[in-house]
């Protein structure tokens, strides 16, 4: 695989608030990247680091080996759909999509017809007049046909309802299988979008907590339902990032390999062992979770 991005020891400080603390990563070519975390944590601060919108107070940042800072070329390559609203106010969609064509290299005119016509935008209106779902269609409509090697949305379904949430998700699946790029997705949406993501980015407290690949990040995270007596054996040392009870019975949210030969131990042991949805997953990481020493608020 080709790196396409590495970010190296980045630091952003607002006055006193030390946003972001020694953030570091690669991201590979063609990739569906989700990135995580709770409200504050210094997603969306990062995301304008990357695009060269706020100025770092330390560290690097390099597009295809190429520091981005002061450098226009690289710049062409990145697609960035923020959650705010255009700055175009008094634009008619038709004139916004026509500098968007002139902004990105790549832009793929029959594309954007296309999707026009699959969300059913009226391109005569102007921008300010629309809802805040039609709004977020626009930023999609650009995001896709930008072509961009790296295209980044923040927040990209704001105002969707349900049916307009899925099919935006379905046609950039469709077109990222075949016209592959490297795409960050920042969502709070988890559930709805975790069968895109190849890789998780997590950040937490402005530090970046994991970096995983999502298949092998969900073979480690499980639910085990029983009585807590018959799971002891098989969890000893094994991280716990939940716990709830009810009666007789416990839930334990584990956060850790089990073999076949434990998984078995469990079940002959009248323990259900299920996995755990990757936006549970979200939650018990960023709750007050200490992961090193497998123990959350205390518990087990």
């Amino acid at each position: 695989m080709i790196n396409i991005l590495e970010c190296k020891n980045l630091n952003k400080t607002f006055g006193k608030t030390n946003v972001l603390k020694d953030i570091s990563f690669i991201l590979e070519e063609n990739k569906i990247y989700g990135l995580l975390g709770r409200n504050g944590v210094g997603k969306t601060t990062l995301l304008n680091l990357i695009c060269n919108q706020v100025t770092r107070d330390s560290g690097e940042i390099k597009l295809f080996d190429e520091e981005i800072f002061e450098n226009s070329k690289a710049m062409e390559n990145i697609c960035f759909i923020k959650e705010k609203d255009l700055p175009v106010e008094g634009y008619k969609i038709k004139k916004i999509f026509k500098i968007a064509s002139i902004l990105y290299k790549n832009w793929d005119e029959e594309y954007k017809d296309y999707l026009i016509k699959e969300f059913n935008l009226d391109v005569n209106k102007k921008y300010e007049n629309l809802s805040r779902g039609n709004k977020s269609i626009v930023g999609a409509i650009i995001g896709l046909a930008s072509r961009a090697k790296l295209t980044i949305f923040d927040e990209p379904s704001l105002g969707l309802d349900a049916a307009a949430r899925y099919k935006f998700y379905n046609i950039l699946l469709e077109d990222y299988e075949k016209n592959p790029r490297t795409i960050i997705l920042s969502t709070h949406l988890i559930d709805e979008v975790s069968n895109l993501f190849e890789e998780i980015i997590l950040l937490t407290e402005g530090k970046l907590m994991l970096k995983e690949d999502v298949h092998s990040l969900m073979e480690k995270a499980y639910f085990l339902n029983g009585r807590e007596d018959n799971m002891k054996k098989v969890i000893e040392g094994k991280k716990v990032i939940h716990k709830e009870g009810f009666g007789a019975t416990t839930i334990l949210g584990i956060f850790d390999s089990l073999t076949r030969e434990e998984v078995k131990m469990l079940k002959d042991n009248n323990v259900e062992v299920s996995s755990m949805p990757l936006q549970k997953l979200f939650i018990y990481l960023t709750e007050n979770v200490d992961i090193k020493e497998g123990k959350v608020n205390g518990c087990c």
